[in-house]
């Protein structure tokens, strides 16, 4: 029986916040709009998707709407996907952690709700693409996090055993996904949204990567 890890993937492995803004803040421009998000202070909303982004932005310029957030959805994945790269940096101790998890014989994957070839390449050019035996992203499969069909989906690509496996997360999707597989789930609290976090009373809270291990020991043996 493989245990097993799945990491969800933007703030929890790295900090992609400051790409996703620029990309948000690019179609803002290109629409005419005033309004920008800020690198600091909507990080947090940056690490819940571009869709996210798109209503916050447009909503504080006065100009939100359900069509205008899906007309722009697709320019800003394009706008990202041409520069993933450029902030985005693995949190620290990320991969010395996944790599002490592979050779204690764990099986790790990614299971994110960044479209799986945005999350393809950006692991494959962050170098750590190869650390990971699955990834499903969000339209991977015909749904998301939080159901748990992704979740189990990136355990079996993995080659884990459902019965004993966690998810690493920062969300409270990731809490609700955990749930909804009734497996453990260890969410971070060095994101932007750490009493939140807090709040969802986890099986298990990692301050730094460097914490990781005992907690995977603690809730999976």
């Amino acid at each position: 029986m493989t245990r097993t890890v799945i990491f969800d993937l933007d703030g929890t492995l790295a900090d992609t916040s400051g790409d996703l803004i620029a990309a948000a803040n690019a179609c803002f421009a290109a629409m005419g709009r005033e309004v920008r998000l800020d690198p600091a202070r909507d990080a947090g909303i940056a690490l819940r998707g571009g869709r996210r982004m798109l209503s916050e932005g447009l909503t504080r310029a006065g100009a939100y709407s359900e069509a205008e957030v899906n007309r722009w959805y697709p320019e800003l994945l394009q706008a990202y996907g041409d520069a993933i790269d450029t902030h985005t940096v693995m949190y620290p101790g990320a991969v010395a952690s996944v790599e002490a998890l592979r050779q204690a014989g764990y099986a790790v994957g990614v299971c994110t709700n960044k479209p799986e070839a945005l999350a393809e390449t950006l692991l494959s050019r962050l170098g750590v693409r190869g650390l990971f035996a699955s990834l499903i992203g969000a339209d991977t499969l015909a749904t998301r996090k939080p159901d748990a069909a992704p979740f189990w989906a990136a355990v079996d690509r993995a080659g884990g055993a459902r019965s004993a496996s966690l998810l690493v997360g920062d969300t409270a999707t990731d809490r609700n996904t955990a749930r909804a597989a009734q497996r453990p789930c260890v969410l971070v609290t060095f994101g932007p949204g750490d009493e939140d976090v807090r709040a969802l009373a986890p099986e298990g809270l990692i301050g730094h990567f460097d914490e990781l291990g005992d907690e995977v020991a603690r809730l999976l043996g």
